[in-house]
Parts: structure tokens; C-alpha cells; sequence
């Protein structure tokens, strides 16, 4: 099983999160009430709808971890599942995420000007850790 997988298999046991296919054409999804929050893109790559607002109040911590890529401009970060501390990662995201959008407004009938950050984002694998 892929830490993909892994994440969406715990996941799909949260109450406010429902499965469905992501609104970008490439996946599986998890959405609340309101919005998709969890692009799943492959066995490793994860997009996650954090909002503007959050990215910015968290800016510094998800730029120095290794398992986030940020892109200019989206409300979304880019989580690479590596092991299970990535996983518990965004765990965590997801829980801001849920939280950052109930404090949005309702999102408009029109379609978001970015979506998430699938082929905008190419993940380089990190350096394997070796053991001493």
C-alpha cells in the first residue's frame, strides 16, 4: 500500500470528509461540505486546499519542511508522502484546512482562477536518510 493510500484510507474515516473524483481530472478526492480539501495524484503526491489565508498565517513552518512544495499564487500546497511522519503531516494540514474553510466565505458559482497544483509542480525525491 502506497503513503498515499495510507493517508486516504485514514482519512475517509473522518466524519466531515467525503471521497469523491478530483475536480482536476486526475485522482481520487476528499471534500467537505464546502469545497474538495485533499487531491490524492499518485501513490506519493498529494495537492491540499489549505486557503490563501492559512498558507500565509503558516508560510515559514510548511517552507521548511521537505515533505511541502509551495507555488506562488494557490491556495494549495503540494505534500510529498515519503513515511509515516509525512502522513501524520498532513493529517495535521488537513485539520487546518477543514478549519481554514469554515472561516471562508461560500465559494462562488464561478469556477476558482487556480485550481490545485497538479503539473505545476514537479516533487524531487529527498535524499534517503542513512543510518550511522
Amino acid at each position: 500500500m502506497t503513503p498515499a493510500q495510507r493517508a486516504m484510507e485514514r482519512l475517509r474515516a473522518w466524519p466531515d470528509l467525503t471521497a469523491c473524483t478530483a475536480g482536476c481530472g486526475t485522482g481520487q478526492a476528499l471534500r467537505s461540505v464546502r469545497d474538495e480539501v485533499v487531491h490524492f495524484h499518485s501513490g506519493r503526491d498529494v495537492d491540499l486546499h489549505l486557503t490563501r489565508r492559512a498558507i500565509q498565517r503558516f508560510r515559514y513552518d510548511l517552507s521548511a519542511s521537505t515533505a511541502i512544495q509551495l507555488v506562488p499564487g494557490s491556495n494549495w500546497v503540494t505534500v510529498h508522502l515519503d513515511c509515516e511522519t509525512d502522513i501524520d503531516l498532513l493529517l495535521t494540514l488537513v485539520s487546518v484546512a477543514l478549519k481554514a474553510h469554515q472561516a471562508t466565505p461560500p465559494p462562488s458559482p464561478l469556477p476558482a482562477a487556480t485550481g490545485c497544483n497538479f503539473h505545476r509542480v514537479t516533487v524531487l525525491p529527498r535524499d534517503p536518510v542513512t543510518e550511522r
